[in-house]
């Protein structure tokens, strides 16, 4: 059932309000620059839509009935919180808080560094940040945008392209030194890492190397950043995003398992709820992280 059909208008309701909180209809009509007579009908045509008499009517006076004040009681918490929402819109036209569905290991290594800038460019913005795996649907849920990667595919949504994955596969120094690695094909008999939500990572690279990958064994993980820990404790050959591991490269706690690097064959978006694409919080995010995604790109 629509909520509409039980809404009175506007007019009816502060004029409900007003007489109310003045407990005179000649008052509230004085306040409301109408004529008592008016006010009067408004009343009754409120009590014609819900049903009860919301004014006890003797001879010179008026006093609200039991549901009378029930029901005043709850109008003005309503007319309290839209006087107070477009106070808050009048004052910050672009605040709000915006729900942010995040990938773990690139929410956390990648966004998350680089989100105090965006809450300095939009103060008036608060920021909730959940963890998604998989899309799901985002109206029901109350979120507002996800990150995304694979293809530009989401259900009822808006997909903003961010950028290009390059992949390396790396693994710790003294693995490497232990088994000599110097070619693609010298990875076809070394311990592979694998991600579960990317079953095809490895033969999809080893593929593109002109190699037929077999399957092999080793460990499973279902995050980047513990996949990137085993790597570095010497577990195994992890293929891991150049971008979100550039220190541990670049510090040595990690290295090239063999000298190439690749492009994985999924991409990342910023899926947005294309029923949220009008809200304030959320076209002002969609800008700031195609600025910040330009940097992987460049």
């Amino acid at each position: 059932m629509h909520a509409r059909k039980y809404l009175p208008s506007m007019g009816l309701l502060v004029a409900f309000e007003a007489c109310a909180r003045l407990q005179k209809f000649t008052a509230a009509a004085e306040e409301l620059s109408l004529t008592q007579s008016a006010v009067s009908r408004q009343i009754r045509a409120l009590e014609d839509i819900v049903g009860v008499e919301l004014f006890a009517r003797e001879r010179q006076t008026v006093r609200l009935t039991p549901a009378g004040e029930a029901y005043a009681e709850e109008l003005r918490q309503a007319l309290r919180a839209i006087s107070h929402a477009t106070l808050r819109l009048k004052a910050s036209p672009g605040a709000g808080t915006l729900t942010l569905a995040i990938l773990p290991t690139m929410g956390t290594r990648w966004l998350a560094p680089l989100l105090p800038d965006f809450t300095q460019k939009n103060p008036g913005v608060t920021l909730n940040l959940v963890t998604r795996l998989e899309p799901f649907n985002m109206e029901t849920d109350g979120v507002d945008a996800a990150l995304h990667y694979g293809t530009p595919e989401w259900p009822r949504a808006e997909l903003d392209f961010l950028f290009e994955e390059t992949v390396v596969p790396a693994c710790s120094r003294a693995l490497k030194a232990q088994h000599g690695f110097a070619t693609p094909a010298d990875l076809l008999a070394a311990p592979l890492l694998h991600l579960a939500s990317r079953p095809q990572a490895w033969a999809d690279w080893f593929g593109a190397q002109g190699l037929v990958f077999g399957g092999g064994t080793g460990m499973s993980t279902d995050q980047f950043a513990t996949a990137m820990q085993a790597a570095a404790a010497g577990l195994g050959v992890a293929l891991l995003p150049e971008f979100l591991f550039q220190q541990e490269l670049a510090r040595g706690e990690l290295v090239s398992a063999v000298d190439v690097r690749s492009r994985s064959a999924g991409r990342y978006y910023l899926a947005c709820a294309a029923n949220r694409a009008w809200y304030p919080p959320l076209t002002a995010f969609r800008r700031w992280i195609r600025t910040q995604a330009a940097d992987i790109t460049a």
